[in-house]
């Protein structure tokens, strides 16, 4: 039996039921990875002896009849941007390449608190900044489905690892649209919460009033278990608001006969793929089947929301990104002539192309003389296209659309043309946006390529996606399928 293939509650239910250990499960997540990760370079580090260690200490609560976590023993990956002490966490980027955190990310103490195991951190793009996962300072990770394509990203190893079977389920951020698009190009379900829902404390940050942080797995049902050991008010982060955390797991087994969902015609654009059309139709067909009543509604400011995310998100990597100086902690070209040469030579060592570049356009529409014509012109926008989605939530309860335009594209394609990949976002940095919830979920194939559609919800309504994803699992089997070979 690959104990590696189980979701995350079948291998709850294994260990309670002491059909094997969490050690036993824990060596073949890890055989796995060596098996397998030479090929897809999902991790940028994996902590073998730390891994086994923690599973045997789960083990000996099993011996004693210890009350079991639903997390508990579960070999899970974690991407490389969660501080994680003791531990290297790098960002993908030379300039993090050597750091080792002395405390641990509110999330990943959480999940440490339940006892899941944490196998290793995973490759994204430096600074969660790219969509393809090829902006790595360590090189590119590859989609189990096809090795010449890209998982997406930025979370990329971190779908990587969850579709390869090389872990249970893994976490990642999503800014815009770095947990959804590579669940998408991987097959697996992938949930960017409501702004907020999670704490981001301890996460190196990338753009701070839209990062957010979530759940990738198997299945919207092992999401569910997931998201109530994440979810919840930090008082080391006060965006966290007091909002209480839903029981997801008993929310997602309720029908959905009740429900009204979106199609809005802005997110059908010429040039889509027609296979990325023909199933996100096929899925609305499916929720039809279900008892939920399609409707079609319209997000007139969805075109201006790409332009305006790709200032302001900029605009917030240029200060959060100031800190790496070369002074304080990272990499340091100590021996540079003075205090200003240190600075400047230590940040073009350190940074790549794509975290340049985008310091560069945030800099820019921030500087005196420009940030009224750019920087206040996108936060109008950000405001107009919230309230588009708050008009639309008046008729629906979710919103239909596609993650992505097309399924994977072949590594090297775009990275050379930053502005084909930054329209590969067009359909999820709206709802970032606006900050809502967002769930991707396996939905067919196209090319023999995974695609996934995405289910939109109100600010905090979690249940209500993962409910609608949960019962559209049940009633198809896109997301139990896994690549070929791996």
């Amino acid at each position: 039996m690959d104990l590696n293939k189980l979701t995350l509650l079948e291998a709850f239910i294994g260990l309670r039921e002491k059909k094997f250990s969490s050690e036993e499960l824990t060596k073949d997540c890890l055989k796995q990875i060596k098996n397998t990760d030479e090929k897809i370079r999902a991790f940028l580090t994996v902590d073998e002896d730390g891994a086994i260690s923690q599973a045997k200490a789960v083990d000996k609560k099993i011996k004693k009849g210890d009350e079991l976590f639903p997390l508990a023993g579960i070999p899970i990956s974690i991407k490389d941007l969660f501080c994680t002490k003791g531990l290297k966490t790098t960002a993908a980027s030379k300039i993090l390449a050597d750091y080792v955190p002395s405390y641990d990310a509110t999330a990943v103490a959480k999940l440490k608190a339940n006892d899941a195991v944490i196998l290793g951190k995973t490759n994204l793009d430096e600074f969660a900044m790219g969509g393809s996962t090829e902006n790595s300072a360590f090189g590119p990770t590859h989609n189990p489905w096809n090795l010449e394509r890209v998982p997406g990203g930025t979370s990329g190893g971190s779908t990587a690892s969850v579709a390869a079977d090389q872990c249970l389920f893994s976490i990642g951020t999503d800014t815009g649209g770095s947990i959804r698009q590579p669940a998408s190009f991987c097959g697996v379900t992938g949930l960017k919460v409501t702004y907020g829902r999670v704490s981001r404390y301890g996460v190196v940050a990338d753009a701070s009033s839209l990062d957010t942080i979530g759940p990738i797995g198997k299945n919207v049902e092992d999401i569910a278990v997931v998201l109530k050991y994440l979810a919840g008010q930090d008082p080391k982060d006060s965006t966290t608001p007091p909002v209480a955390v839903d029981d997801y797991s008993s929310e997602i087994t309720k029908d959905i006969k009740d429900l009204k969902i979106g199609l809005p015609k802005e997110y059908f654009v010429e040039g889509m793929d027609e296979g990325v059309r023909k199933i996100v139709l096929a899925a609305a067909k499916k929720f039809e089947e279900l008892g939920a009543e399609v409707i079609d509604v319209s997000l007139p400011l969805t075109d201006y929301a790409l332009a305006a995310y790709y200032i302001i998100q900029p605009a917030e990597v240029s200060s959060n990104l100031a800190r790496y100086d070369g002074i304080r902690y990272g990499l340091s070209q100590k021996n540079s002539a003075d205090f200003w040469d240190i600075y400047l030579d230590s940040r073009s060592a350190g940074l790549g192309a794509e975290a340049k570049r985008r310091i560069m356009i945030g800099t820019y529409v921030l500087s005196a003389g420009y940030w009224d014509a750019y920087y206040k012109k996108a936060m109008q926008i950000r405001t107009l296209v919230r309230q588009d989605f708050d008009q639309a939530f008046e008729q629906v309860d979710i919103i239909l659309t596609p993650v992505a335009p097309t399924p994977a594209y072949k590594i090297g394609e775009k990275i050379s043309d930053p502005l084909k990949m930054y329209l590969e976002d067009v359909f999820t940095v709206p709802a970032s946006l606006a900050g809502l919830c967002g769930l991707s979920v396996p939905a067919g194939l196209a090319d023999s390529l995974p695609v996934g559609i995405q289910l939109l919800g109100k600010r905090f309504d979690e249940k209500t996606i993962l409910r609608a994803g949960h019962q559209y699992q049940l009633a198809t089997e896109w997301h139990k399928q896994r690549p070929a070979g791996v």
